[in-house]
């Protein structure tokens, strides 16, 4: 059985919920959570947020984008067809930008929080 039989099925509907369009969600939310994250961590290390430690928030922004990146990455590397065959390519590549954009922030959160730290 092979990588491509598992993530999508033939002739799925285009609100059909295949096992690539779930993985490629899941990549996305992983990595909107990375910027979510990243954001506050960013926000921390400038001192413009309470009490709190960025070096770990900055952390779980690198950590949750890279997943997130990774995941998505994947899903458009199985992917055998293009946008609405029930793949989630287009979910996919969303996930690989929002999960490097997570990785950034993240960065970022951590080299200020280094140089304020």
């Amino acid at each position: 059985m092979s990588v491509h039989h598992l993530l999508a099925d033939a002739g799925v509907g285009a609100y059909t919920m295949t096992a690539g369009r779930l993985w490629a969600l899941a990549a996305m939310l992983l990595g909107v959570a990375g910027v979510v994250v990243g954001g506050l961590a960013l926000a921390r290390s400038a001192g413009r947020i309470g009490i709190g430690d960025a070096r770990s928030g900055a952390l779980v922004t690198l950590v949750a984008g890279a997943a997130g990146a990774v995941i998505g990455g994947v899903v458009v590397a199985a992917a055998e067809g293009g946008p609405g065959t029930g793949y989630g390519i287009v979910g996919g590549y969303i996930a690989l930008v929002v999960g490097l954009g997570a990785v950034v922030l993240g960065g970022l959160a951590l080299a200020r929080s280094r140089r304020t730290g």
